[in-house]
């Protein structure tokens, strides 16, 4: 897709800046289109825009919120088809998932948030106190390849809902997600202005936005690395900055569960859109007596993965998105090799049989020590290490050794026990005996580096507020 125009006051413009940046399918190499990197002057014009309209955003009405949110899911509804064709081509998912679980994971936020905003409570009266929640102003949201529709639609949707406008840059990767999706709100009862779209390079647009003086607030999901910059940046004018980052999740298997049905669970889930999920369960915790086991059927699971080209029905793990991420995958690789991590399948270099396109192979690491760069490292591709516990309270500890603290699984035969690990996990969510969250409006976010804000559901709603109190 050639994208020449941003969405800056309701109008499609010809950017001020001069920069190309081509846009490559991860599956073959070749160029797929290209974008324009804004300028300074774009950033500004957009954020010019999002404060003039602020005011008419913060004016919205339930009724008008809830007509724009339904408007927004008929027209996604109507291009799923050229969402899942521009993901699967700028950032290797198969069709399939592209339009299977990349579309869904972004329009069920629109879906959620306007299943929960009749019962939010935007005024709340306590005696002599008014507890109101405000639109907190202009926002910059900055959102990452690897999901492209999921992290936009779920700060749009909550953005709208509060009554904020908002200035979004995609990833310069995968832009064309959002381009739909503002070709979409376009034609919504939306005010021309809320929603701005430029795009660009993270290091020059995503930090002239961070430190932009008429923006309140920026909302940013994506590496660690980055968060930490953005946040330096937005410290100069004090805004509001929400971050949901990168992620080590662990996933502790039990002793009194279905062993082969947990591991193919874990794995199917730390592989999903070929391991590039900051979620995905990376480091699979089983009981000492069981790793061989365990091993065994990571192994079998990993090799019925079909990897290949992601037009094809039967492919369940595309290439990596990009090439520097793909050789991030393969340094990492080797050095989990080098420090002594047992290959159990898979390995540096490509699948057999596939030349083109940033593929690689579906990779397990056995007996590995938590302390090593692999079990540490947020790698971002089809690679998992299984790592020996004695009991259950050193599995836990195992568990919280990581900087990170996003998210965690727990397959156990007694869902009360559970509920107990649970909580003694340092981590924003906790999936117990399922594959994934699912659908549900849960609060997702992270501890530690993982970050520091709430999105979906009410929660994510909360985040483009401000609280002020009433006193009389």
């Amino acid at each position: 897709m050639d994208i020449k125009e941003f969405y800056i006051d309701g109008e499609w413009v010809s950017p001020d800046g001069t920069d190309v940046i081509d846009l490559i399918n991860p599956a073959n190499e070749e160029i797929t289109g290209s974008i324009i990197s804004a300028s300074k002057k774009d950033v500004d014009d957009a954020v010019k825009s999002a404060k003039k309209s602020f005011e008419v955003a913060s004016a919205l009405t339930l009724e008008q919120k809830k007509k724009v949110l339904q408007e927004i899911i008929d027209g996604m509804d109507t291009r799923r088809q050229d969402f899942a064709k521009v993901i699967s081509e700028e950032m290797g998912a198969p069709l399939k998932m592209a339009a299977g679980a990349q579309y869904g994971s972004g329009i069920i936020h629109f879906k959620n948030t306007l299943s929960v905003i009749d019962d939010f409570k935007f005024c709340e009266v306590h005696d002599n106190i008014t507890i109101n929640k405000l639109p907190i102003g202009p926002v910059g949201m900055i959102t990452p390849w690897n999901w492209p529709l999921n992290q936009m639609c779920t700060k749009i949707a909550s953005a709208i809902a509060a009554g904020t406008s908002f200035v979004l840059k995609p990833s310069e990767i995968t832009p064309g997600a959002a381009h739909i999706l503002a070709q979409v709100i376009d034609e919504t009862s939306l005010p021309k202005g809320i929603l701005n779209l430029i795009h660009g390079y993270g290091q020059t647009v995503g930090r002239e936005m961070s430190s932009h003086p008429d923006l309140e607030m920026i909302s940013f999901t994506g590496s660690t690395r980055a968060g930490i910059d953005i946040q330096k940046k937005a410290s100069e004018n004090i805004k509001r900055v929400s971050l949901e980052l990168g992620g080590k999740s662990p996933n502790i298997i039990m002793d009194d569960v279905d062993l082969e049905a947990a591991v193919n669970m874990g794995m199917k889930q730390c592989f999903f859109n070929t391991g590039q999920s900051c979620s995905s369960p990376t480091r699979m915790l089983v009981p000492e007596n069981l790793l061989e086991e365990a091993t065994k059927y990571a192994v079998q699971a990993s090799e019925a993965m079909v990897t290949g080209d992601p037009s094809e029905e039967e492919t369940f793990l595309g290439p990596i998105s990009n090439k520097t991420q793909y050789e991030k995958v393969q340094d990492l690789i080797q050095e989990g090799i080098d420090e002594g991590a047992k290959l159990a399948c898979g390995g540096v270099g490509k699948p057999n049989g596939i030349k083109n396109g940033f593929y690689v192979k579906p990779t397990v690491f056995t007996n590995v020590k938590n302390s090593m760069k692999i079990a540490q490292d947020e790698i971002f591709g089809p690679v998992i290490c299984l790592i020996p516990y004695k009991n259950i309270e050193e599995a836990i500890n195992i568990a919280n050794d990581t900087s990170y603290g996003l998210s965690s699984m727990v397959s156990c035969g007694d869902p009360k026990k559970g509920q107990q690990i649970a909580k003694q996990i340092r981590a924003g969510q906790v999936i117990v005996n399922r594959i994934s969250r699912g659908d549900y409006p849960a609060p997702f976010g992270g501890f530690k580096m993982s970050g520091n804000g709430r999105e979906h559901g009410t929660f994510g709603i909360d985040e483009y507020l401000e609280v002020q109190a009433v006193i009389t």
